[in-house]
């Protein structure tokens, strides 16, 4: 009894013996608690997407601002997607090298792979460049959410990345994030 005991506790201890100085682990817990505000004007977090910015109107991206971007950034990139797609998570917008300095995106960003603040578009689960919207099948709501990541560097990608690609080129990279969740139903 007593030696399994000891073992029990060598196990649960050993997972708080690092060769890292303690300052390292520090920061990044810090890191990982920077969070980015997210809001629309065409659309309140959690609210319904308006027809104009789907595949049932316009299929124009929504404005997006943001506040919180930390010291250090370098560059800002943005993922939309519907967890709630038939079989898998649906990409509708990879966007990076968003400059650091911005606020936001406005409504209706050009379908172009490079924008004329430099920020680059990558290619969506359509197969298209740029930002196409929810375009769910007949049924219940689906959730999109448009997740935005302070980077501490700009990326070296080319322009049709996918999600995976800027997720990958990302990782160690990620300074502070956010979301904003809106909801359409066809």
């Amino acid at each position: 009894m007593r030696v399994c005991l000891i073992i029990a506790l060598l196990v649960v201890f050993s997972g708080c013996i690092s060769d890292e100085p303690e300052q390292e682990t520090l920061i990044e817990e810090e890191t990982i608690m920077k969070q980015i505000s997210i809001s629309s004007e065409a659309f309140e977090d959690g609210s319904s997407i308006p027809v104009e910015h789907t595949c049932d109107g316009d299929d124009r991206s929504p404005a997006l601002s943001w506040e919180g971007i930390p010291n250090g950034t370098r560059s800002i990139a943005l993922i939309m997607d519907d967890p709630d797609a038939p079989g898998r998570t649906f990409v509708h917008w990879v966007i990076y090298n968003i400059p650091a300095d911005s606020v936001g995106l406005p409504a209706a960003v050009p379908k172009d792979t490079s924008l004329n603040d430099g920020s680059t578009q990558g290619k969506n689960d359509f197969g298209k460049i740029g930002y196409n919207g929810p375009c769910p099948p007949p049924g219940k709501p689906h959730r999109f959410f448009f997740k935005v990541y302070a980077l501490d560097t700009r990326l070296n990608l080319k322009s049709d990345v996918t999600r995976s690609q800027l997720e990958s080129a990302m990782k160690g990279h990620i300074l502070a994030q956010g979301n904003i969740t809106g909801k359409y139903q066809r």
